[in-house]
């Protein structure tokens, strides 16, 4: 489940997403998203404010990150 969010600056300047994931053994790993990657995830998540992606599933990223239509 996604743990926590922030906004970050990537390498090129432009803001980023990196995402706190929380496995169910209890380890954490970060995900960096690019902006348009974040934004999807918060749409499909139907959420307005980062603090509102914590409790969600982390299959919303892969969601967010794909080519196709959602």
């Amino acid at each position: 489940m996604i743990a926590g969010a922030e906004i970050a600056a990537g390498h090129d300047g432009t803001a980023v997403l990196i995402v706190e994931l929380e496995f169910d053994t209890g380890r954490l790993s970060a995900v960096t998203l690019d902006t348009e990657a974040g934004l999807r995830l918060m749409r499909n998540c139907g959420v307005s404010h980062l603090s509102e992606l914590v409790g969600h599933s982390w299959h919303g990223i892969l969601e967010a990150t794909s080519t196709c239509s959602i």
